[in-house]
C-alpha cells in the first residue's frame, strides 16, 4: 500500500482491515493467508489526513514481485492557503513527490505487465492518472468531486459517473473506487474474487458491513442525488419530498411549497437538478421503499410509507425503472 503525507486514514486502514480479516478468516479455516501487507512510501513517516503520524513505512522497493498489487490510497486536499501535508517543506518535499511519482509509473507499468493489480481508491485515481497508468480507454473512476480532475489528468480514459467501485483491463487489473467507505466495498469485492464470496460475505460481517455494494451501485444515494445545485427554491421542495414522500406531492403542491408556478418549478428542475419534478418524486418514493423492504416490511407496507397506492404500483413502477436502466443509450 502506497503511503503519502496526508493520506486519507480510512481510505488506508479500511481495506487494509479487510486484507487483514479475510487472512484471520483463512487461519481459522487451516487455510494459508492470501494477503502480505506492506506500507511503502517515499519517507519512513509521515502525518495522516487526521494528523495522526504513520511511521515504519518501507523504502519503494527496486522492484515489485509479479503477481503483487499495488493499492493507491486517496490524499486529503488541501486548501489553497495550506501548505503541502509533507514532513518536508519546499523543494525538498517536492523532489521527494516526484521522485515517488516516477518510482510509481516504471513499477505500475511493469506490474500491470506482470499480471499484477493496481487499486486505487478514492483520488489514489488521481495519483495513477499523474502517472501514466491510466491509458487509452481504461474505464475508472474516483471520488464525486474530483471526476473533473481525472478527466483532465487522463483525457483518454473512460472515467465513469456515480459507481462505487469500476473494474477494467485483462482480468480486471485495474481496479478503481469512490471516496472513503467505498474502497472497503472494493475490497471485499476483490477478496471475494480472490478467495471466495464465503469467506468475504465473513470479512463483512466482522467489519458490520451492513451492505456490501457492487461495481452495479452509485455512488451517491438518491436522496443526494440530483442536489448538486445553489437554488435554495428547489431545495426548499426537496427537503420536503424527502421528509415526507408519501404525501400527495402533485405538481401544484410542489410548486406551491417552492412559491412558483408549475411551469417554472418543470423549468427549475430541468435546469438545475437535471430531471422532472415528477421522476424526482418518484425515485424518492422508491428509494424510501427499498430502504423499508430492506428492514423487513411487506411490499403493501413499504408501497404504502413511501408514497405509492399499492405494491402492485411499486412492483410496476421498479420493474419500469429497471427496464429503463438496461436500456442502452442513444
Amino acid at each position: 500500500m502506497w503511503v503519502q503525507p496526508g493520506t486519507l486514514l480510512l481510505d488506508l486502514a479500511g481495506p487494509a482491515e479487510a486484507f487483514r480479516l479475510a487472512n484471520q478468516a483463512l487461519r481459522r479455516r487451516q487455510q494459508p493467508e492470501a494477503f502480505r501487507l506492506r506500507f511503502i512510501g517515499m519517507e519512513a513517516e509521515c502525518a495522516s489526513s487526521v494528523g495522526l503520524q504513520l511511521s515504519g513505512l518501507e523504502p519503494p522497493p527496486d522492484s515489485l514481485a509479479p503477481g503483487s498489487w499495488l493499492i493507491l490510497s486517496g490524499c486529503r486536499s488541501k486548501a489553497p492557503d495550506e501548505p503541502a501535508p509533507s514532513s518536508k517543506d519546499g523543494i525538498d518535499g517536492l523532489a521527494l513527490e516526484l521522485a515517488g511519482e516516477r518510482w510509481l509509473a516504471r513499477q505500475g507499468q511493469v506490474l500491470l505487465r506482470e499480471g499484477g493489480r493496481l487499486v486505487c481508491i478514492c483520488s489514489g485515481t488521481l495519483l495513477a492518472a499523474r502517472t501514466g497508468l491510466l491509458g487509452r480507454g481504461v474505464r475508472c473512476t474516483s471520488h464525486h468531486e474530483m471526476l473533473d480532475e481525472l478527466r483532465e489528468l487522463a483525457p483518454e480514459a473512460q472515467v465513469v459517473d456515480n459507481r462505487v467501485f469500476v473494474l477494467d483491463g485483462p482480468e480486471e487489473q485495474i481496479a478503481s473506487s469512490a471516496g472513503i467507505t467505498a474502497g472497503i466495498d472494493l475490497s471485499l469485492h476483490l477478496i471475494a474474487q480472490h478467495c471466495g464470496e464465503a469467506l468475504a460475505a465473513s470479512v463483512a460481517q466482522t467489519m458490520v458491513v451492513y451492505l456490501r455494494r457492487s461495481s452495479k451501485d452509485p455512488e451517491l444515494s438518491p436522496l443526494l442525488a440530483h442536489r448538486h445545485h445553489l437554488h435554495a427554491a428547489l431545495h426548499r421542495v426537496q427537503d420536503a419530498i424527502c421528509a415526507e414522500p408519501a404525501q400527495d406531492w402533485s405538481l401544484d403542491a410542489m410548486a406551491a411549497r417552492a412559491h412558483v408556478t408549475p411551469r417554472h418549478l418543470s423549468r427549475l428542475f430541468a435546469e438545475h437538478a437535471g430531471i422532472s419534478p415528477l421522476n424526482y418524486l418518484q425515485t424518492i418514493r422508491l428509494e424510501r421503499a427499498e430502504q423499508a423492504l430492506a428492514r423487513g416490511a411487506s411490499p403493501s407496507d413499504a408501497a404504502l410509507a413511501a408514497g405509492f397506492s399499492s405494491d402492485q404500483q411499486l412492483r410496476r413502477t421498479r420493474l419500469a425503472r429497471a427496464a429503463a436502466s438496461a436500456r442502452p443509450p442513444h
